[in-house]
């Protein structure tokens, strides 16, 4: 149990500082607005597409994930 205790208390952390990140990068990230997100606007609809914005926080929880487990 003590392993499952570690592994809650890492994803724990983990969520706070994905939510500061969160908080912080509306003001300075243009996450959503990146070169490769597709946007079509017609005149009833409204089509998006995240392709870069989805692969760039993919790859940083990915690496986030490998760090944490190595550590644990």
């Amino acid at each position: 149990m003590n392993g499952v205790g570690k592994l809650i208390i890492a994803l724990g952390l983990l969520l706070v500082i994905v939510g500061l990140v969160v908080i912080v990068s509306n003001k300075t990230l243009p996450l959503g607005r990146l070169p490769g997100d597709f946007t079509i606007e017609r005149e009833n609809l409204r089509f998006y597409f995240p392709v870069t914005t989805g692969l760039l926080v993919s790859s940083v929880l990915s690496g986030l994930a490998f760090l944490i487990l190595t550590l644990f």
